[in-house]
């Protein structure tokens, strides 16, 4: 069983990560007069040091921003394939998929750094010496190993140039320098200090004929426009294609349309939300994806239609656990900010940039090898993207939640069942977070391949859903299993309040996390 989650209040500001030393980093920030940007970037600094085995400045980025009463504006920093990128050659070694571990083709350049870049300058106020200040601090001095870190060095013991010890209690002191130099030379030189430093010439060293100098030369962030649906009396906000957010407002509308309560009904009514917004996605996420076509209103009439209320559904034929971490921000002016931030998989593609001791992610591990497919591996593509942060607005526009989950394939799931618990039943930030989860599972998991075809799926579920729902989704005819915590995500939510002010929560299952303001 979880502990039970405490929903935690603030006046002015607040931050919620996976990690106390991300959330207290952010905190300062505030503190000293940033805006929420800023603290995200520091919390996220911070996690990078902290959080190599979930994410990094070697991973990519996506965040949404809301600070004003219209749209939010949504931030790609998504990276792509090298120039070097040849699906041709990894078919004739036999390949059906991308490497995901120990291949330089599960890496495209990293966007994460130029997320950071541009949502800097446009909403940062402090610099960026003072917002990545204790970063900095924990890579020198050196932090506390927390437990999921802890659980998880195994995996590096065999990766050449990893900073990290092969094991180590938690709790144990670490540092990590070359996270601390990457992150003094993006203060001073900005991305150059990056790409064209010790990073750079590590990921060219790693990747001779999958990179360029030119490849590198080219900022990955973009800014793109934010896709929503309304469903739940509110605007539920995500970003477009190549990131799977449009699940989670595709579930959410289809759910929107049925009758139900915080029952058993509801959960086989969110389950077949999520299977019919969500079956196809192989055909439908890849770079240029229409969202507009994704989000139709007949689409939603259509998928809503196929829900049998009484029986699980099948879905004609047409992912593994993600490690990653989401982390949110309101500040004192109302600003709210949603980040996502990743390396796809533990440790990413096992592959360091030489010797700054930075993790390589996997994630064209989402790109295809079938010829012709929309997604197929070739240079200058960005892979399909499990990340898909969230935001909600009221009707009229104010800001009223920011909320997301690490997770793999299962990220839209879960942020939809808070979305549900909160918006349609309302339930407080704690009781949101902190309820009984279910899953959409394949038979054989890599975190990743929910929805691939021929792919058997059952509904994995928490050991605390309560015994009527697992009773109610039995009678509804739907196969499900049990697994551990850590399968299903380390969610973070901040809401405004009726109030003004604001009401928070953390994940248990991240084990270190915090909500905190002021």
């Amino acid at each position: 069983m979880l502990p039970p989650v405490v929903t935690r209040h603030a006046a002015n500001a607040m931050v919620s990560t996976i990690d106390h030393l991300a959330t207290e980093a952010g905190v300062d920030v505030l503190r000293k007069g940033g805006s929420a940007v800023d603290a995200a970037i520091a919390a996220n600094a911070v996690l990078s040091v902290t959080c190599p085995n979930m994410c990094g400045m070697g991973g990519d980025l996506w965040a949404l921003v809301h600070h004003t009463d219209g749209p939010p504006e949504a931030l790609d920093a998504s990276g792509m394939a090298g120039s070097g990128a040849d699906p041709d050659a990894a078919r004739a070694e036999g390949l059906t998929a991308v490497p995901m571990k120990n291949d330089i083709r599960a890496v495209t350049v990293p966007g994460a750094v130029d997320g950071w870049l541009a949502l800097h300058e446009r909403h940062g106020r402090l610099d960026l010496d003072t917002v990545f200040a204790s970063a900095i601090r924990s890579a020198e001095d050196g932090f506390p190993v927390h437990p999921t870190l802890s659980a998880t060095l195994h995996l590096v013991a065999a990766v050449e140039h990893a900073d990290l010890p092969a094991a180590a209690p938690a709790g144990a002191v670490v540092t990590r320098p070359g996270s601390a130099r990457a992150l003094r030379a993006i203060a001073r030189d900005g991305r150059a200090g990056f790409f064209e430093g010790e990073f750079g010439e590590g990921l060219l060293a790693a990747g001779p004929d999958e990179f360029v100098p030119a490849d590198l030369a080219t900022v990955q962030a973009r800014w793109v426009e934010p896709i929503k649906v309304d469903a739940f009396g509110h605007q539920i906000w995500s970003v477009p294609p190549t990131s799977q957010g449009y699940l989670t407002l595709l579930s959410a509308a289809i759910a929107d349309g049925i009758e139900f309560d915080d029952d058993g009904l509801g959960a086989h009514v969110l389950v077949e939300a999520a299977i019919q917004a969500g079956h196809d996605r192989p055909t439908e996420l890849f770079d240029g994806a229409d969202p507009v076509r994704l989000l139709d209103a007949e689409r939603i009439a259509d998928r809503r239609a196929a829900i049998d209320l009484g029986r699980a559904g099948e879905v004609a034929t047409p992912s593994f656990d993600g490690d990653t971490t989401y982390l949110c921000v309101i500040d004192g002016n109302g600003m709210g900010v949603s980040l996502i931030n990743s390396n796809a998989s533990g440790f990413g593609a096992h592959l360091v940039a030489g010797s700054s001791g930075i993790f390589l992610h996997d994630r064209g591990l989402g790109f295809s090898l079938q010829a012709g497919h929309p997604a197929e591996y070739r240079p200058g593509k960005r892979p399909p993207h499990t990340l898909a942060p969230a935001l909600v607005t009221h009707p009229d526009g104010r800001l009223r939640t920011v909320l997301g989950t690490m997770g793999g394939d299962a990220q839209p799931q879960i942020v939809l069942q808070m979305l549900a618990a909160s918006l349609r039943h309302g339930r407080s930030a704690g009781q949101a977070v902190g309820r009984g989860r279910w899953r959409i599972a394949p038979a054989v998991d890599t975190g990743f391949s929910t929805w691939s075809p021929g792919v058997s799926r059952k509904v994995e579920l928490e050991d605390h859903v309560p015994q009527a729902i697992v009773d109610a989704l039995a009678a509804r005819g739907h196969e499900f299993g049990t697994a551990e915590h850590s399968q299903f995500g380390h969610a973070h939510l901040i809401e405004i309040t009726e109030h003004g002010s604001l009401a928070g929560a953390a994940d248990p299952r991240a084990l270190a996390g915090a909500a905190t303001g002021f």
